[in-house]
């Protein structure tokens, strides 16, 4: 009998049903897929072997192969002892536990192989990823789903706010595609020679200990004993020498092997994880400890911005304009962390919304609106969760929330902001239209932050 071929989605979700059952036998199991989206069954005989001609092994494999097709792997179902190396699959680090083993019922894993993606549902665990939880709660991610929601004009002007209160400020930029909040905070005088992507690649071969990573911020002025330091994207070369962004930008997101015996692999994330450590050293020795580290995140669904938000930062700004297309995009986001439930509990502490772009400091009804949209999306994604209880805290008709995610931090937005050229008037921020259009925003993320190191 032949059957209707199912689609990608459909047959993956067939997929797991089959490694459900397959779990509930007592093995653990590990649900693969690959490039092109073939998925394989992998169940863990180690302790037990399982016969190939088993009738157990012989119908998982033909109903695998039944409801799988056409994206059915090349080895539809295998067992860890018909395997030349199973600890490639079963102890892989880009592992992903579905559900953990419980009452005589296997682990089930699922493990993609994919050009970008992964990292949105990773652990990030000290071991995993390499970030202290020290360094971790210092940093803040701003990232938006869409792009021109002016996330990088508000990175620079949280760090001048924080300047101007003493702190001691690093800003990363991590729009590694489209540097932008390196142009508003330093002019070439302020640049260093080497950025993030020169980490990235030199690291990978061992040639990073004397990079110059970091520099004052020389576009930004601000009071009192605060300091602003840049990581740009991309260093600026002594004059003469050679440098090839696009060369060195196509090579960094590679998940790199184990350099020796014992030594760990190093995936994406911890590369960026030491690129980002090593800037925060540096401003250390050049002045003293950040009290706070802004990572201007790449927009969209990317590797870079997975790892910021899952794995590098302690608070995420997700910057929305309240649209249908915003709303969907995060929706399509946090419904993959709702796979995880553990990591959705974890990750809706430390989110907050902000409502970029609105046009006027007086619009309280369109904000009610955009914070009732935000809070129907986390209800749908973040709460309410399968293993949940309680339900989500309730929401006033009148938009009265406190510090939840989807109390959005407003921005207003004035016609002025458009065009806004740090290079033809330094002391941009401190224009009044810039204050009014970003107070409530930097004064309620100050809030948010840790306090500054006592040594400073």
């Amino acid at each position: 009998m032949t059957t209707a071929s199912a689609g990608f989605d459909s047959s993956w979700l067939a997929a797991q049903k089959v490694a459900e059952d397959a779990a509930a036998l007592g093995r653990d199991v590990v649900l693969a897929r690959d490039l092109l989206g073939r998925s394989s069954l992998l169940i863990d005989d180690m302790s037990e072997r399982l016969a190939p001609d088993s009738p157990e092994l012989s119908s998982l494999r033909e109903r695998f192969v039944e409801v799988t097709r056409p994206f059915t792997g090349l080895e539809p179902v295998q067992t860890a002892r018909s395997m030349f190396a199973p600890e490639l699959f079963f102890t892989a680090p880009e592992l992903t536990e579905v559900s953990p083993r419980a009452d005589g019922v296997g682990r089930i894993c699922t493990l993609e192989r994919t050009v970008v993606g992964t990292d949105w549902l990773q652990r990030d665990d000290d071991s995993a990823s390499g970030t202290p939880v020290s360094r971790r709660d210092r940093r803040v991610a701003l990232y938006g789903f869409k792009g021109g929601v002016g996330r990088s004009t508000a990175t620079a002007v949280l760090a001048r706010h924080l300047a101007d209160l003493g702190r001691c400020v690093l800003v990363v930029d991590l729009d590694l595609e489209s540097p932008g909040v390196s142009n508003l905070l330093s002019d070439e005088a302020g640049r260093p020679r080497h950025g993030i992507v020169d980490h990235l690649v030199e690291a990978a071969v061992g040639n990073a200990d004397n990079l110059e990573l970091v520099g004052r911020a020389s576009l930004l002025n601000h009071h009192g004993n605060g300091e602003v330091f840049l990581a740009p994207a991309c260093g600026l070369p002594l004059e003469g020498q050679t440098y090839s962004y696009l060369s060195k930008l196509n090579r960094i997101y590679t998940d790199l092997p184990a350099t020796g015996d014992g030594a760990p692999p190093r995936p994406f994330a911890v590369r960026l994880e030491q690129a980002i450590a090593a800037c925060e050293d540096q401003v250390e020795w050049l002045a003293r400890r950040p009290d706070h580290v802004l990572l201007d995140s790449r927009a969209g669904i990317h590797d870079i911005a997975a790892v910021t938000l899952t794995r590098l930062s302690g608070l995420a700004l997700l910057f929305a304009v309240d649209n249908p297309s915003t709303w969907e995009g995060y929706r399509m986001l946090l419904s993959e962390w709702q796979r995880r439930p553990d990591r959705a509990r974890e990750l809706r502490e430390r989110i907050r919304i902000v409502g970029a772009m609105f046009h006027s400091a007086g619009d309280t009804e369109r904000l009610g609106v955009l914070r009732k949209n935000a809070y129907d999306m986390f209800v749908d994604t973040l709460y309410n969760l399968p293993d949940e209880d309680e339900p989500e805290p309730f929401y006033t008709p009148e938009g009265q929330v406190d510090d939840a995610p989807y109390a959005a931090i407003p921005i207003l937005f004035g016609n002025d902001l458009v065009g806004l050229d740090p290079l033809r008037s330094r002391r941009w921020p401190e224009l009044p239209f810039v204050e009014a259009a970003y107070s409530k925003f930097t004064t309620t993320v100050e809030r948010l932050l840790p306090d500054p190191h006592e040594d400073a």
